[in-house]
Order: C-alpha cells, then sequence, then structure tokens
C-alpha cells in the first residue's frame, strides 16, 4: 500500500471523523452530490456519511477531499415549478442585460467587464 493511499484510508472514521476513502476507490452505497443530481436525487438533510481524499499539489491544504452521502437515504429532486421556472428565467435576463446600454446582449454579461462586449470597446466596434 502507497503511503498516500494509507493516508487516505480510514473506513472506521477514526481520523477524519468521518469515514476517509481514496479518490475511485468508495463502496457501493455512496455518491457526491452530482452523481445524486445525475440520478435524480438530493441530500435531502442528510449528514454527510462518507469523503473521498487525494492529494493535490496546488491546493493550499494539500489535499482534494469531495464527501459523500447514502444513496438509499437520498430524496428525489423537487419538480420545476412555475413560480421558480419564472424567478430563473428573470434572473437569467438580468444577467444577460448590460446596465450601460439597457439590451439584451444575447448572452451572460462578462463580470469581469460589467458590460456588454460592444459597451465595453466602443472604438474597436467602429473600426470593423
Amino acid at each position: 500500500m502507497s503511503p498516500t493511499f494509507g493516508k487516505c484510508y480510514d473506513p472506521n472514521g477514526a481520523t477524519y471523523g468521518v469515514p476517509t476513502f481514496p479518490w475511485k476507490f468508495a463502496p457501493d452505497g455512496y455518491a457526491t452530490r452530482r452523481q445524486l443530481r445525475a440520478r435524480g436525487l438530493r441530500p435531502g438533510g442528510q449528514p454527510v456519511a462518507a469523503q473521498v481524499m487525494r492529494r493535490a499539489r496546488r491546493r493550499k491544504a494539500g489535499v482534494l477531499v469531495a464527501y459523500l452521502y447514502r444513496v438509499d437515504q437520498a430524496k428525489p429532486v423537487r419538480p420545476m415549478t412555475p413560480g421558480r421556472a419564472a424567478a430563473l428565467a428573470k434572473a437569467m435576463r438580468a444577467r444577460r442585460t448590460c446596465p450601460k446600454c439597457r439590451t439584451d446582449a444575447g448572452y451572460c454579461i462578462p463580470t469581469s467587464l460589467g458590460m456588454c462586449v460592444t459597451c465595453a470597446y466602443p472604438q474597436e466596434q467602429h473600426a470593423a
């Protein structure tokens, strides 16, 4: 067993407080939030049941952790209601509307610019 694998293998939870497994070695019956969502499920208020861990050189802490939830305790995703759909459409419309020229840009305004590309670089638009 490699040293890295050994540090990440704690099925009893003695070291980290929850059962810990190396990356891609989680037992069946556990899933991350994304994996649950792909199955049409959500954690549903259950606590973190386990975690998977791996070394990450670029991270300050040196490890990358993903929390796992029990699949048998997961609940189905709530259906989209007309009110939620309307609120989501309104939020997306606000992200596409340029605050300077007040037009719908047709894409989400980059937060780095704070306005549509046409307003951010007017001299380049006139040259073309």
